[in-house]
């Protein structure tokens, strides 16, 4: 299932192509960063559509593009975040090469520079995806993750570089490359990483974590609603977020604070700011009743008959609960020291 698409980057792009036009330092640098940008965004787009073509549609795992998380002081830029009904979570990150690549028998990477005629240096992309899962752990530890016998599952995490699929990859004989791949190979590779587990160890490790699609929703929704975008700066020779290059000032970008909304079994609510309520997750109306069941309060659908649960998600470390009162019911927050009308039965439909 498709959670979040990649960020628009239209006006940073065009203001970038604005300032390419000018003349100074500054130009020179906007039309090196715009070509950066260019091939980023065009590397990004083609491994989206690759994992959208294998992942968007199964109901198994989450799909997360872009996402831009902070944590204690820290940055994690994700090109693209997988989640799995085991929990696992996938980071991948996309790098864009136009002439090749090449890995040393010490682990550094190298990129085909067509100008000079030789290979340069760069920073790790594997590295960078580890600096970028330890932020995302501290960030999973904040929000609500499925638990079993009142012990919260614990994720496992997982990294892929992926490059292009016409892209040259010059890889040694020792060091570990297997987490660099094509893009179009990636779920080859992951299956290659079910194949690699001992039979035995996985079913018993599946069994005692799987968990439902819409568990798994509900958690990729958690992440998505903690996307922070960046500053509307952007650094000249980088297009990296690790980088202390000169910012470039660009017209500033006006884009809504985001916001953590009560979600019902991980579907936004369709109705106004001032009142959230429920939603059904099969035709998205708002028109029902909340009821109780095995499981805990949810919401049944006047339309379709559909009934869906009620989770809601809040800042890292809140727990959020659902208070009734005769046929009101209020979504409350103690951490946040928040109560709000969250859904009002018809008469007489409310449950005991």
């Amino acid at each position: 299932m498709l959670i979040k698409d990649a960020d628009d980057q239209t006006a940073q792009l065009e203001a970038l192509e604005r300032l390419a036009m000018g003349t100074g330092p500054n130009a020179k640098q906007a039309a090196d960063e715009l070509r950066r940008r260019k091939a980023g965004v065009k590397g990004e787009r083609d491994s989206a559509y690759l994992i959208n073509f294998d992942y968007a549609q199964s109901p198994n795992w989450a799909v997360i593009h872009d996402l831009r998380l902070e944590h204690e002081g820290r940055v994690a830029q994700i090109d693209h975040l997988l989640i799995n009904r085991w929990m696992d979570v996938y980071v991948l990150e996309t790098k864009q090469f136009h002439a090749g690549l090449k890995i040393t028998e010490i682990g550094e990477f190298l990129r085909w520079n067509n100008y000079r005629r030789t290979f340069e240096g760069m920073a790790s992309p594997l590295e960078q995806n580890e600096r970028h899962i330890q932020v995302l752990k501290g960030v999973m530890s904040g929000i609500e993750l499925p638990t079993r016998l009142g012990v919260r599952i614990p994720p496992a995490f997982q990294s892929f570089v992926l490059v292009g699929p016409n892209a040259r990859i010059d890889r040694p004989r020792k060091f570990d490359t297997s987490r660099v791949v094509k893009a179009d190979q990636l779920k080859k590779a992951i299956w290659r990483d079910f194949d690699n587990e001992n039979p035995l160890l996985g079913m018993m490790r599946m069994a005692a974590k799987i968990v439902s699609g819409e568990t798994v929703e509900f958690v990729a929704r958690q992440l998505a609603a903690l996307h922070r975008p960046g500053p509307s700066t952007v650094h000249a020779g980088t297009a990296s977020e690790e980088s202390a290059a000169a910012p470039v000032p660009l017209e500033r970008v006006s884009r809504p604070a985001p916001r953590i909304e009560p979600t019902v079994n991980a579907v936004p609510a369709q109705v106004s700011d001032a009142r959230p309520g429920p939603a059904c997750k099969q035709c998205g109306k708002a028109d029902g009743q909340i009821q109780y069941g095995r499981y805990g309060y949810y919401f049944q659908c006047s339309g379709c008959g559909t009934n869906t649960a009620i989770r809601f998600s809040c800042k890292p470390g809140h727990s959020p609960r659902l208070r009734k009162q005769k046929d009101s019911f209020y979504r409350e927050c103690e951490a946040c020291g928040s109560s709000d009308l969250f859904h009002t039965n018809a008469a007489g439909a409310a449950p005991p």
